[in-house]
């Protein structure tokens, strides 16, 4: 085996060596056990004559491979003239055909009968004729001969034809080969699901739980992933009830991503099974036998998608019987064509719902959806058509984009791409169409041509052989660029006869080995081409074809094409520089309108050979014509959003792709697609029409040539529900029998067939001995009502009914037999049956059931029905009575349902005998407001008229407005006007009294049950009286009555705002019944907008008092609003408005805004300041105080407009009455301020509030005489009154207690304190107000602890004043000169009378004669040296010391020559 295996294909499935000796082993197994038997040489003639020919084959499963082998290896397949492969073919060598010779005619025969019996015998048998074999040996010999050939030549083809394969054309999605399986367990049991996925490049998968990834780091020991050989499993140990779970596993690699769902349900064990979850199976269920019901509910309707979305369609599968385990097939199907999941189609099955996303809409996904649900016992579908618009166009009035792309014989280095043109051209013809093509593994487009081509049609050359290659197209025209279709499915550019090989599997065994014989041939010059033909020719290009020629075992083999207009011999060669390696050629830059004629060269290394046979001459040009139009376009009526069209098919049209059909709202010449995808058919349901509009519908075909002409345009066509006959009705029962006739009742139809039912038919039968005779009519003239008697019967005799019911579109078809009655009178006493019971004004907590009376009345007349109910799946023993009195009427308003629940109602009668029988039932009724669901208005105009309105917003044309007066249609016109107008409806009331009083109900007749009531009452009628009332006579509506207010200067303002009134309004004012007008003293304004009136005065005067009056009036509405003005309340407008003339004036100069006052600073300054304004600079501001003028220095300010004189300390001399005197030439203005007396203390006491708030809490110290209590202000002022308190009283002062200041410190001194002292004292401040206390508590460890430290400094002062001590009189330093006597003394003092030493250089001296030391009294000490010599000098210290304290005195004594002094002064 030469070569090794490229690293791409090591991990690739179809390339591992365990893969591929499995494959080989299974292949020789069957090669070997019958093979034995076969013949040489006669059976290759035999195939020969068949006509088989040899083709390569691979003998392994590789899809989409692309192989380029410079050389065709031999093959040892054959197969027919379909390429269906019938058996094996041995070869035989030079050398070998010693293995093929010796068989006799008797023999070969004998051999190929049992080789065939063989191979159908090895498919039920384990190798019996593996043990006969082996008697003959040279059957033997030649099998092994054969079978090491051909495997060794297989495998030396493998080897080379895969080393040389392109990575791009291996790679494809994932592929689920084996997905996971749902499970049921018990808990603490384990579970496993395992897959296998194939897919190159090797997928990634991961787990999901409920679309969570799982993490086994997270959670471990509780998940174990594994996954090899392409083998991935999910194993979850002993499972608990939170398992329960659907689990996802996902395989992506880079061609996309593919998902597979299964799921887990974990069970308790016995006796703690859950009762929500299905019961554990005990033994094995088998689905054989049993009939399955299968209903598909909550169903997707007809959807419409635009480009680019996602949609997804779903219905919910129920299967009666549900059996564990049994899972039904679902299909989607997409036109007929069953879908697979793909990245554009995803597919989920729930257990119980199938659904479908379209993940990303294209026009390609437009079409009918099927789904299909098969069971063991049939099937049932369930079909709805997608609409898939145009996306918006990046250009305005650009085409739509292309769709259905495909890509069509596709060879080595040419591919054809086909596609169908876009319904929507945006209003101007498309150009053409640009064709892009992208080699798969990459993202880079490329186009193919350069300019657009017309054809829907193109094929795509210059391609690299092996290479995998997606498509799209783009349509053009003037406005622009469309999108780009869908891409294309990736399609390798390949040999075709390589590509169904590699598609294929394993040739199965036919029991035939088929031996030929193979001479090598190089360096042979190949042959002629064969069967050259044009294909295709359109004016952009031509299309070749031919058949490679028929010599084996060539070389690789490549082409040139030739070209010759017709008429000439000239013949040139197309391709010169690349010769074609595909049996297929496309040429373009051909001149449209010529003829040519083609033929083809086959070359190889060994040379050219020879040419073709030419063509026959070829006029370039489109050989497919556009196809003609459509014929007859005929609409019709379908349902309220559809209509049908028919149309005639185009009559020439090759190669029809299909039909696109438009239509347009007449009158609006707005031509819109019906469909996006080209339908196949010539009829078509046009969706998504608007009810009650008129449309007009045109056609057109398509095919690759281009659209065609459009039809005529259609016949206008309303969009509503076809008219067809009624369905049949249902429910026959008896309501009476007497002796020789028979009143029946009937449901209706559950479809009328689109028109109202004009009446109803019956017949009747008799039956005799259960069998029933001929029918008879019972009526020729149509019955409205759905009761009727039947006359004419034989008393004692049974009979049977059937009813039709017919409208203008004619008579459906009968009910089915009712059930078999016995004509005899009823005698019982009870009434009979009420019947046709209706339900009316449905809501999601509400109805209304009407019912008809009984005509069986019973023995006496019916006095009274009950009503019952239930829930529509609930038992027969849930019926309960809605009302438990009687009603007399034949209505009931149904009240407190429960939202969304089903409910089934029956009526009962009932007369002085008793109860009668109960109704037929009602259909269930869901208690459920439907959307856009409308209630009776009732309104009064602005004439006074009372009126009733109903609005339905889902009428139909055929709808009608039934009003009626207590569920009884009104017919009396005297008392109401009915209008009605488009979808509203309207009762007016004519002369409203209590003969109108009742219950209203509107129903809108062909409609699904739209209906409403109004209850009108004695109290709402009168209340609607008033209103109608006022609407007559209306008053205009006032904001705020008349009032007054002051402007500036003192004027008076009278004003009052109502509502905004019109142009035509006015207002009249009137003063104590006399009209004032506009003037000097009276100005007027009304503002019609706003609403606001007013009146302004100047002054007031005593004439002025009195009442006045606004009186309005705006068309026939009026009011009027007044104010009265007398005695005090006159005077004190009066007084406030002169007050304010008179500040007007005074703020024409400079003027005080804010009068003089003071404040407090918190550093205890008072600052006297005012606020001016309207001041300039000549403005002179002058500060007094008792009418003498503050001079300069004082500390004044006058900034921003603020006048400020501060006192920084104040005292009594600061008392006394301040002002200040703004004044220029404009005028002036005074403010004073009083600060005496009480306005002095006024002022103290905020001062001396500040000081209080300032203090800091009482806190305790000790002293040598006591205890001192004290506190600290940030200020202290001389008028401060405080109190001290012990025990909350106040203390009297001794000379044992005392109390002072010292700067800013309150204290409490307490001299030689004993334990009495102990208590809580306080400090109070007096502010004038409520005071400041401090407070605190001299007692218990506090006082012990004072009273300690008392003693302490105490007994140290003690100390301190007796302690022993120098009190003075020694110098420092003693200069003396040599000879002379020293005398020093101090004086000491203690008690007891200190102990002197006396010390020189720190050692003691004692007195002697040359020093003299004295002690006298107990206080002088001497200190006495007679004749100083040097010796003397030095450190002097007298010590003191007694029981106290010990203290020293230094001194330094200096003994100095005479003459060396006087040297020194030299």
């Amino acid at each position: 085996m030469s070569g090794s295996i490229p690293f791409y294909q090591k991990h690739h499935r179809h390339y591992d060596r365990g893969y591929r000796s499995k494959e080989t082993e299974s292949k020789l197994s069957q090669y070997q056990s019958s093979s034995r038997y076969m013949a040489g040489s006669s059976t290759s003639t035999t195939s020969r004559s068949r006509g088989l020919k040899v083709s390569s084959h691979s003998g392994l499963e590789a899809s989409r491979l692309s192989p380029v082998p410079k050389r065709a290896k031999p093959t040892y397949l054959a197969v027919d003239k379909e390429n269906q492969i019938i058996g094996y073919v041995v070869p035989i060598f030079r050398g070998s055909q010693e293995f093929a010779t010796g068989f006799s005619d008797t023999e070969e025969a004998r051999v190929r009968e049992t080789a065939a019996y063989m191979a159908r015998r090895n498919l039920f048998t384990s190798g019996l004729e593996m043990e006969r074999s082996e008697q003959i040996s040279r059957k033997e010999a030649m099998r092994e001969s054969a079978e090491r050939i051909s495997l060794n030549k297989r495998i030396h083809d493998h080897e080379e034809h895969f080393k040389r394969m392109n990575e791009d054309s291996l790679m494809h999605p994932p592929e689920f080969v084996i997905k996971p399986r749902s499970h049921t367990v018990w808990e603490k049991q384990c579970v496993r699901l395992h897959c296998t996925v194939s897919g190159w490049p090797d997928p990634r998968v991961v787990w999901y739980k409920n679309n969570v990834a799982i993490d086994p780091l997270a959670n471990p020991g509780k998940y174990k992933l594994e996954g090899k050989y392409s083998v991935h499993s999910l194993e979850i140990n002993r499972c608990d009830f939170d398992d329960t779970a659907q689990y996802r596993v996902s395989a992506m690699n880079s061609k996309g991503e593919l998902s597979a769902f299964a799921s887990i349900v974990v069970k308790r064990f016995k006796g703690e099974v859950d009762e929500s979850l299905p019961a554990p199976r005990h033994g094995p269920v088998s689905e054989y036998g049993i009939n399955f019901q299968t209903h598909i509910v909550d169903k997707f309707g007809v959807s419409f998608g635009r480009e680019g979305e996602t949609m997804s369609l779903g219905c919910t599968v129920i299967i009666y019987p549900a059996l564990h385990r049994y899972q039904p097939e679902i299909e989607w199907y997409r036109d007929d064509v069953l879908l697979s999941p793909s990245k554009w189609n995803h597919m989920h099955w729930s257990g119980d719902r199938a659904t479908l996303t379209l993940t990303h809409l294209n026009k390609e996904d437009e079409g009918l959806y099927t789904l299909r649900v098969t069971t063991k016992s049939g099937y049932e579908t369930y079909s709805a058509y997608v609409f898939v618009r145009d996306a918006d166009a990046e250009v305005e009035g650009a085409p739509g984009a292309p769709l259905d792309v495909r890509c069509l014989d596709a060879n080595k280095d040419y591919i054809i791409v086909t596609w169908k043109q876009p319904a929507v051209d945006g209003g101007n013809s498309i150009l053409g169409y640009f064709v892009d093509r992208c080699e798969v593994g990459t993202t880079h487009w490329i186009q193919c041509n350069d300019t657009p081509v017309k054809f829907s049609r193109f094929p795509v050359t210059g391609l690299v052989e092996g290479r995998s290659y997606t498509f799209r197209v783009r349509a053009v025209n003037k406005s622009g660029m469309s999108h780009p279709s869908r891409v294309s499915e990736p399609v390798a550019a390949m040999d075709p006869a390589d590509r169904a090989r590699m598609r294929g599997t394993s040739a199965p065994w036919t029991g035939q080995i088929i031996v030929t014989e193979e001479e090598p041939a190089e360096g042979i010059v190949p042959g002629r081409p064969l069967e050259l033909q044009v294909t295709e020719a359109t004016k952009n290009y031509v299309v070749l074809s031919w058949k490679p020629p028929g010599d084996k075992g060539l070389e690789g083999v490549m082409y040139y094409v030739e070209k010759c207009v017709s008429g000439t011999d000239s013949w040139q060669r197309v391709n010169t520089e690349i010769p074609v390696k595909s049996p297929r050629f496309a040429l373009f830059d051909l001149a449209e309108g010529k003829s040519y004629s083609f033929r083809v060269r086959c070359c190889n290394s060994a040379g050219v050979g020879e040419p073709s046979d030419p063509t026959e001459a070829t006029t370039v040009g489109d050989k497919l014509d556009i196809p003609s139009a459509p014929g007859k376009v005929i609409p019709t009526r379908n349902t309220d959003t559809s209509v049908v069209v028919s149309w005639e098919a185009s009559r020439e049209a090759k190669e029809l792709v299909g039909y696109y059909i438009e239509g347009t709202v007449v009158g609006s010449n707005v031509w819109e697609p019906c469909n996006n995808k080209p339908v196949n058919a010539t009829r078509f349901i046009c969706h998504g029409l608007m009810t009650g509009e008129t449309c007009v519908f045109r056609v057109r075909a398509v095919n690759a040539a281009g659209l065609s002409q459009f039809s005529q345009e259609s016949e206008p066509v309303e969009v509503k529900a076809a008219i067809a006959s009624p369905a049949p009705p249902y429910g026959i029962t008896v309501l009476e029998c007497v002796r020789d006739s028979m009143v029946l009742a009937w449901k209706q139809p559950t479809f009328i067939g689109g028109a109202d039912i004009t009446g109803y038919f019956v017949d009747y039968r008799e039956v005799i001995d259960g069998v029933p005779g001929k029918w008879h009519e019972a009526n020729v003239k149509a019955i409205s009502e759905r009761a009727y008697r039947v006359c004419d019967l034989k008393e004692n005799r049974k009979y049977q009914f059937q009813v039709r019911a017919a409208n203008m579109a004619g008579v459906g078809i009968p009910s089915l037999p009712s059930d078999t009655f016995l004509c005899e009178e009823w005698t019982i006493a009870v009434p009979g049956p009420p019947h046709d019971l209706q339900i009316r004004e449905v809501r999601s907590d509400s109805l209304v059931l009407l019912w008809k009376p009984p005509v069986y009345q019973g023995r006496d007349p019916v006095n009274g029905f009950y009503v019952d109910i239930k829930e529509a799946d609930a038992p027969e023993e849930a019926w309960r009575g809605v009302n438990n009195k009687a009603v007399e009427k034949t209505y009931l308003k149904i009240k407190n349902l429960k939202e969304a629940e089903s409910y089934v109602f029956r009526v009962r009668a009932q007369n002085k005998a008793g109860v009668g029988k109960t109704s037929d039932v009602t259909e269930p009724v869901p208690a459920v407001t439907k959307p856009g669901t409308k209630e009776i208005v009732v309104d009064v105009d602005d004439d006074g008229v009372i009126s009733l309105n109903f609005e339905c917003c889902d009428m139909t044309p055929d709808s009608k407005f039934v009003w009626s007066k207590n569920y009884e249609e009104m017919t009396d016109s005297s008392r109401l006007t009915l209008e009605t107008k488009g979808n509203k409806s309207k009762a007016v009331f004519k002369t409203p009294g209590e003969e109108d009083i009742g219950i209203y109900s509107c129903l809108v007749t062909h409609t699904d049950g739209a209906s409403s009531s109004y209850t009108l009452s004695e109290e709402e009628l009168k209340r609607l009286l008033e209103i109608s009332h006022d609407h007559k006579f209306p008053i205009i509506p006032l904001k705020s009555e008349l009032a007054v207010e002051l402007l500036e200067k003192g004027r008076v303002r009278f004003w009052l705002q109502a509502d905004k009134m019109s142009a035509n309004s006015k207002v009249d004012y009137v003063f104590n019944d006399n009209v004032l007008s506009q003037g000097e003293k009276y100005k007027m304004n009304f503002d019609r907008n706003t609403g606001v009136i007013e009146m302004i005065m100047e002054s007031l005067t005593p004439a002025d008092e009195g009442t006045f009056t606004f009186q309005l009036q705006d068309g026939k509405a009026t009011n009027q609003s007044s104010l009265v003005l007398i005695g005090d309340v006159f005077k004190q407008l009066q007084k406030e408005s002169e007050f304010q003339r008179k500040e007007w004036f005074r703020k024409q100069g400079p003027h005080f805004i804010e009068y003089l006052g003071y404040e407090v600073t918190p550093e205890c300054c008072v600052v006297l300041k005012c606020k001016v304004g309207n001041v300039k600079k000549e403005t002179s501001a002058v500060w007094y105080k008792d009418g003498r003028e503050i001079k300069a220095d004082e500390h004044l300010g006058f900034t921003e407009g603020v006048l400020k004189l501060e006192i920084a300390q104040i005292s009594k001399k600061d008392s006394g009455v301040y002002e200040v005197v703004l004044k220029d030439d404009r005028g002036k203005d005074t403010s004073t301020l009083n600060l005496t007396d009480q306005g002095f203390k006024d002022l103290m006491n905020e001062v001396f509030s500040f000081i209080a708030n300032s203090s800091t809490p009482l806190k305790i110290t000790s002293t040598e005489e006591g205890i001192r209590l004290y506190t600290f202000v940030s200020y202290y002022n001389d008028l401060l009154q405080v109190t001290w308190h012990y025990k909350d009283s106040a203390i009297a002062f001794s000379d044992r207690i005392k109390s002072g200041v010292v700067g800013e410190q309150l204290w409490l001194q307490i001299s030689q304190p004993t334990e009495k002292d102990m208590g809580k004292y306080a400090i109070e401040f007096n502010d004038g107000k409520g005071g400041l206390r401090r407070t605190v508590e001299l007692s218990g460890q506090a006082f012990d602890d004072a009273f300690a430290e008392f003693q302490r400094l105490k007994a140290a002062a003690i100390a301190e004043r007796n302690r022993a001590r120098v009190a003075g009189g020694l110098p420092d330093v003693v200069t003396i000169q040599e000879g002379k006597a020293l005398n020093l003394t101090c004086n000491i003092s203690g008690d007891p009378v200190p102990e002197v030493t006396w010390l020189k250089n720190d050692r003691e001296i004692t007195s002697d004669d040359h020093c003299i030391l004295k002690f006298e009294s107990g206080k002088f000490a001497s200190f006495t040296i007679t004749g100083v010599n040097t010796s003397d000098s030095g450190k002097y210290s007298i010590l003191v010391k007694n029981k106290y304290g010990t203290e020293s005195g230094d001194f330094t004594v200096s003994v100095f020559i005479p003459d060396e002094a006087g040297g020194k002064k030299k």
